[in-house]
C-alpha cells in the first residue's frame, strides 16, 4: 500500500493518560475521562490524538515498561473503552496514535519472565544475556537511568541481563529473527484495529554494538554512557528496513520516530521519500537547554535567542535536503514546561510570550504537536525536596548529580528546573483544589500556578493562550495556507535583530511570513513587512493593507501577502 502522506498538514494532540481527566475519582486519568473531553480536544481542530502508553505495565517508567503489548493497564479502563475512544474520535474526524515501545519490554513481561525461568527457552533470545567467568558485569556501559546496564540473574551466578533504560526495562534482542516477527505480528494487529499510526519510542536504540567492549569512563562512577555504544549505530538500518517492511510499508499510517543522535546525514534513511517512518521530531532546539539530554545533571549550557533560531533553521535546512518531514514540538511528556523553559525572565513568562513561543514553532514547515496544557500556558511547578518527585529520570540525575560533587540544594533546584515531572502534573481544567482533573488526590500533586491558567478561565476570554491555540490551528488549515506549509519555499530572515525569530514561505503566488520577538525590548526593523495580518498576540485592529516595521516586547504575528 503507498502512503497518501495525509498526515503532512495535520495538527497532532499528545496526551498523557495519568494526568488528562480521572473518570471514577482514584487520583489517576484514565480512558473514560479521555472521552469525557473529545469535544474540547475537538475545539482545538486537532486531526489526531498520540496516546502515551495506556498498555498494562507495573509503571516503573510510567507505562515505558509494558508488561503486554495487547492489553490494556487497569488504571486506564479495558480494551471496550479503548475501542469506545477509537470510535468516538473517528466520529469527531480524530485519529488515534498509540505509543510504540519496542526497544525494550517490562521484566513483568511474560517473554522475560519465561527467559529468567529457564536459560534453554527461546525466550532467553528474545533478551541479551551475557555469562562472565569473574562475576563482574560484561562491560562498564552506564545505562540512560543511572548505573550499570547490567543487571545479575537471580540465581546463575555470573549471568547478566542487559538493559539501556531502568532495570526493570529489560532491552529486547533484536538480531534475534524470531523476536522482531513477534513484534511485527502485535504492530500488525493494533493497524488492523484501526489505529492511524504509531509514535515509536527510542528506536535508535535497538541496534547495539556486538563486541559488548569497555569504553573510557566519563564521571566518576568509573562507567561510560551506553548511547556511545547502543544508539544509532551502525546496522539499525537494516534493523529499520526490517520492520518498515513487515509492518509499516503495508498500511497507510502515520509514523513518528523518536529518533535521538541523528545527523543531518541520516535523515533521508529515516523520513526520506523510501524512509522508515513518516516523520522524526526535531530535538534540536527543543534541547538547547541541556549539554546531554540523559544527564542533564552535567550542567546547562548559557544560550542565546540567536542559537535557539540558528538550530531551528539549520534543522529545516537539513529536512528539506532529505526531503523529508519533521514533526515540530515545544513540549512533551519528556520535558519541562517551554515557557518556564525558554523564558529566562520569569517575570516575562506570561500568557504573550505563550503565544510567541507557539507562533514561533507552529508555522515551520512540519506537523505541529501540542502537549496537553501547553496551550494553556503552563509552567514548571517548584518542589522542596526530591521526596516530592516521581520521576525515575529526575531521582536517579539527582543522586547522581551528588556523587559528582553537586550540592543538594543545587541538584534540587536542576531537578526542579527538568524533570520531567513538570509535564506530567494533572491537566487543568479549572482553579480547584485539583484543578477539575479529579474529586481525589492526584497521583502527582498539581502545579503551583493555576489561577487564570485552566480551561475555565481561558475558555472564554478571547485573549486567551487557549483561544490562540485554537486560532493558530484554524488559520494552519485554511487551504492557501496549508499549501504554503506543505509545498512552499522555507526562507529564513537574517537581516532582523538577533532577538527575533523570522522565517517566510512562499510559493509563486503567496507567502506567510512569521515574526517573532523573543525579548522584552521593542524590536526595529531595517524594512518594512507587508501583507495581510492573520494572527497577532496583541490583538492588535489592522487596517488592510499594513506594513510592520517593528515588535513589541514578545510581540508575535504572521502575515499573508
Amino acid at each position: 500500500m503507498t502512503n497518501t502522506q495525509w498526515w503532512k498538514n495535520d495538527v497532532f494532540y499528545q496526551i498523557y493518560p495519568r494526568s488528562f481527566k480521572d473518570s471514577n475519582g482514584d487520583g489517576i486519568g484514565d480512558l473514560q475521562g479521555i472521552i469525557s473531553k473529545l469535544n474540547y480536544i475537538k475545539s482545538l481542530n486537532v486531526d489526531n490524538i498520540w496516546l502515551s502508553p495506556i498498555y498494562k505495565s507495573p509503571m516503573v517508567d510510567m507505562g515505558y515498561d509494558i508488561a503486554d503489548y495487547k492489553a490494556i493497564d487497569p488504571i486506564f479502563g479495558t480494551m471496550q473503552d479503548f475501542d469506545e475512544l477509537l470510535a468516538k474520535a473517528k466520529k469527531l474526524g480524530i485519529g488515534i496514535i498509540m505509543d510504540l515501545v519496542v526497544n525494550h519490554t517490562s521484566d513483568q513481561h511474560a517473554w522475560f519472565k519465561a527467559a529468567l525461568k529457564d536459560p534453554n527457552s527461546k525466550y532467553r533470545d528474545y533478551y541479551i544475556f551475557k555469562h562472565t567467568n569473574n562475576g563482574k558485569a560484561p562491560n562498564n556501559w552506564r545505562s540512560i537511568f543511572g548505573g550499570s546496564t547490567w543487571d545479575p540473574v537471580p540465581n546463575e551466578p555470573g549471568t547478566f541481563y542487559f538493559h539501556t533504560f531502568a532495570k526493570q526495562q529489560p532491552d529486547l534482542n533484536w538480531e534475534n529473527p524470531a523476536l522482531r516477527q513477534e513484534i511485527y505480528k502485535m504492530i500488525n494487529w493494533w493497524l488492523d484495529k484501526g489505529i492511524s499510526g504509531f509514535r515509536i519510542d527510542a528506536i535508535t536504540h535497538i541496534k547495539k554494538d556486538l563486541d559488548w567492549a569497555n569504553i573510557s569512563p566519563d564521571a566518576d562512577d568509573g562507567l561510560g554512557s551506553v548511547v556511545r555504544k547502543g544508539r544509532n549505530r551502525p546496522g539499525v538500518d537494516k534493523l529499520l528496513d526490517d520492520l518498515y517492511e513487515h509492518t509499516f510499508a503495508n498500511y497507510d499510517a502515520v509514523t513518528i520516530g523518536e529518533a535521538y543522535g541523528l545527523k543531518a546525514d541520516d535523515l533521508k534513511k529515516f523520513v526520506g521519500p523510501k524512509g522508515y517512518f513518516s516523520m522524526v521530531f526535531d530535538f534540536n532546539y527543543m534541547n538547547i537547554d541541556v549539554a546531554d539530554v540523559d544527564e542533564w545533571f552535567r550542567g546547562q549550557p548559557n544560550w542565546s535567542i540567536k542559537d535557539l533560531k540558528d538550530i531551528i533553521f539549520k534543522g529545516q535546512k537539513g529536512i528539506k535536503a532529505a526531503d523529508g518531514w519533521y514533526a515540530n514540538v515545544l513540549e512533551n511528556h519528556d520535558q519541562p514546561r517551554v515557557l518556564s523553559k525558554l523564558i529566562k525572565d520569569t517575570a516575562a513568562q506570561s500568557p504573550k510570550a505563550a503565544k510567541a513561543l507557539g507562533l514561533m514553532y507552529f508555522f515551520l514547515p512540519g506537523a505541529p504537536f501540542i502537549y496537553q496544557g501547553q496551550e494553556l500556558g503552563m509552567k514548571n511547578f517548584k518542589r522542596q525536596s526530591i521526596d516530592e518527585f516521581n520521576d525515575i529520570s529526575s531521582i536517579n540525575n539527582y543522586h547522581l548529580a551528588i556523587e559528582n560533587g553537586v550540592n543538594a540544594d543545587k541538584a534540587l533546584q536542576m531537578v526542579n528546573n527538568k524533570s520531567r515531572d513538570n509535564a506530567r502534573t494533572p491537566m487543568q481544567w479549572d482553579d480547584s483544589v485539583y484543578g477539575g482533573f479529579s474529586q481525589h488526590t492526584p497521583w502527582l500533586p498539581m502545579g503551583n500556578q493555576r489561577v487564570d491558567i485552566n480551561v475555565k478561565a481561558e475558555d472564554n476570554d478571547s485573549n486567551s493562550v487557549l483561544n490562540f491555540y485554537r486560532e493558530m490551528s484554524n488559520i494552519h488549515h485554511q487551504p492557501a495556507i496549508k499549501t504554503l506549509l506543505t509545498n512552499g519555499k522555507f526562507k529564513p530572515i537574517q537581516d532582523v535583530p538577533q532577538d527575533v525569530v523570522a522565517y517566510q514561505l512562499s510559493n509563486d503566488e503567496h507567502s506567510i511570513t512569521v515574526l517573532v520577538n523573543l525579548s522584552n525590548s521593542n524590536q526595529h526593523f531595517s524594512k518594512a513587512f507587508s501583507g495581510t495580518i492573520q494572527i497577532d498576540n496583541y490583538q492588535n485592529k489592522y487596517s488592510e493593507p499594513i506594513s510592520i516595521t517593528s515588535l513589541s516586547p514578545y510581540q508575535a504575528i504572521l502575515i499573508y501577502k
